[in-house]
């Protein structure tokens, strides 16, 4: 028997209220975020709603921290339309995806959760380390050929701006931990969640460059590879 939890559906309905209201979303993106966030609750519970508001709101604020400063470095304007439902997708879809899988199979829970919390950990990594690292990087290579590029451009890190990645990894791990109460997978997570990180680094210096994927795929892909990863961890551990 399906049980619906109205204190979680009310902060969900909430949640994209405001984002379209706020015009932090559009209105196919907002419902969209409703009903992936229900996917990840059936899975995570409150746990699960707590990483992705912290991704939501960290990387919006994150988005926005001198942001002309940032369009100046990168050379274009910046986009200051709300996000689209493609990009809530890319962003918390593989989290979604394996909150339905939970409502399948409820005996593998406690391993979804986990891939879950490493989805978040690489999507708030990817987001903190682009947005900010172009910001307060010192020295921008591109991740396949190591030689020095522009700051902004796909594919382009540097050592501050994988660090301050490293932290937004961090910040779900502990969100997770916290909320489970056991910390035996909190590097795991920050580990994960780096990985993924790169993943999105070399995808987008070898394929979103050429056109070949765009933002949203990448963003998508690095997702998967952080939940695959935990996978391979669990694997390996038992």
């Amino acid at each position: 028997m399906l049980v619906v939890d109205y204190s979680a559906l009310a902060i969900l309905l909430l949640g994209a209220f405001l984002s379209y209201k706020y015009k932090k979303l559009t209105l196919s993106a907002a419902l969209v975020g409703g009903v992936t966030g229900a996917l990840i609750f059936a899975a995570s519970g409150y746990c699960g709603i707590m990483m992705m508001a912290a991704f939501f709101i960290t990387g919006t604020a994150a988005t926005a921290w001198k942001a002309r400063e940032k369009q100046q470095l990168r050379g274009a304007e910046g986009d200051k339309k709300p996000r689209k439902a493609s990009q809530v997708i890319a962003n918390a879809g593989v989290a979604g995806l394996l909150g339905a899988v939970a409502l399948v199979i409820p005996q593998y829970n406690i391993i979804l959760q986990l891939l879950i919390a490493s989805t978040f950990c690489t999507a708030t990594a990817d987001t903190w380390s682009s947005e900010l690292g172009t910001i307060y990087g010192k020295r921008f290579i591109n991740i396949l050929t190591l030689k020095p590029d522009k700051p902004g451009l796909d594919g382009v890190i540097s050592l501050e701006g994988t660090f301050i990645g490293v932290i937004g990894s961090l910040l779900i791990a502990l969100i997770y931990s916290i909320s489970k109460g056991d910390y035996s997978a909190l590097g795991w997570l920050v580990l994960c969640g780096t990985l993924g990180n790169l993943v999105d680094s070399v995808l987008g210096a070898a394929l979103e460059r050429k056109s070949y994927l765009k933002n949203d795929a990448v963003n998508f892909l690095n997702t998967l590879a952080a939940a695959l990863c935990m996978l391979l961890i669990i694997w390996l551990r038992s």
